[in-house]
């Protein structure tokens, strides 16, 4: 299905709505969506900012985007060719289904979590309760763009992988092709605006500030979302960890199990990634958090001493590991180049992520 229209200047455009753009995600995604040469920004959807300029919500935004947020009661979805959907885990369950029942039948890229898993019954065990729409898990497609095809021009429903899931499943997905059993020792650090714009105890500055604080050990659901994505044969341990920082995703994985040498698996790596635009390749050392802070990328590195594979990634959890990948994914359902609106030059973060210091607001949705 050809979705670009031809518009006034003669360019081939996209009509893309983004509902529920109020938060750090959906600032990212309103900047990347504005500046894309093949789309027409449709309709910016919040309920606590209906009718306020979208700078309201993103400041960095003002002067530079012109348009305001309508209520999600008041978006009419003839008005896109494109959705993509960037509302917090559980709602998506329930924005999806709304959308196909009001008539839309044009691609869905979903953030949330709910469409990423297969099998129904892996969110009562991983989240908070059954799936409300278990109908469409198997018409969805995980949007890692770099494994497999990804993605297909003729992809309905797209479920853009989480933040953590991306680094992980990024820096496996090589080793794991082998089919041996594998275990994957993983410790990672995240910055606050990965738990969103609500304000909590966890995002507290004073907390915050100079601290390093991990949560979930050994049961995030980023785990079974990897095992999905690189096999059930790889054994995941994970100590996921706050950072004291804004933005950006460091991590390291220690692999055990290999019957090949290091040497050997590196090299995986470079016939899996040497052609995708948004994968970054540094043998022989881990990559570092700062270059790839405000950039669509995901750097990977890895090191071997004595038998032992350590592999670190490395990417911004606002970017590469949601709002960026959403447009990767969002190109290819449109026929689009991958790198369509993502390599130009990056202006400020959207939001108020000012680095030296959080300013965490209740955006709302």
């Amino acid at each position: 299905m050809d979705l670009l229209q031809t518009d006034t200047t003669g360019s081939e455009t996209a009509r893309v709505a983004l509902l529920h753009g109020a938060g750090y995600v959906g600032g990212e995604l309103v900047r990347l969506l504005a500046g894309h040469p093949q789309v027409r920004l449709a309709a910016v959807t919040s309920r606590t900012f209906a009718g306020q300029p979208v700078a309201a919500a993103h400041p960095a935004l003002r002067g530079r985007v012109d348009a305001a947020f309508v209520s999600p009661d008041a978006f009419s979805p003839s008005s896109a060719d494109a959705v993509v959907v960037a509302a917090e885990h559980g709602q998506g369950m329930k924005v999806v289904p709304a959308l196909r029942e009001e008539g839309f039948d044009g691609p869905i890229v979903d953030l949330s979590a709910d469409f990423r898993f297969q099998e129904a019954g892996v969110y009562p065990e991983w989240f908070d309760g059954e799936h409300r729409a278990p109908e469409l898990l198997d018409r969805a497609v995980y949007g890692l763009p770099e494994l497999g095809e990804g993605p297909a021009p003729d992809a309905q429903l797209v479920a853009n992988p989480g933040c953590f899931a991306t680094g992980m499943a990024l820096a496996l997905a090589p080793l794991a092709a082998v089919g041996q059993p594998l275990t994957a020792h993983v410790t990672a650090l995240t910055g606050a605006s990965g738990s969103g714009a609500t304000p909590s105890a966890a995002t507290h500055y004073p907390d915050r500030d100079g601290n390093v604080r991990p949560y979930k050990v050994l049961a995030h659901q980023h785990v079974p979302e990897v095992n999905q994505a690189v096999g059930p044969h790889v054994d995941i341990q994970f100590v996921p960890a706050s950072g004291p920082w804004t933005r950006g995703i460091w991590g390291t994985i220690q692999v055990q199990g290999l019957d090949r040498s290091p040497e050997e698996s590196a090299g995986r790596f470079e016939t899996a990634y040497g052609d995708a635009p948004f994968v970054r390749l540094t043998a022989g050392e881990l990559p570092s958090l700062q270059p790839v802070v405000r950039t669509p990328f995901c750097d990977l590195g890895w090191t071997h001493k004595n038998g032992t594979l350590v592999v670190g990634f490395a990417l911004d959890n606002l970017l590469k590991g949601a709002a960026s990948q959403a447009v990767q994914n969002l190109n290819r359902v449109l026929s689009l180049p991958e790198t369509a609106g993502l390599l130009n030059p990056h202006p400020a973060p959207a939001a108020c992520l000012e680095e030296g210091g959080l300013r965490i607001e209740d955006r709302g949705l």
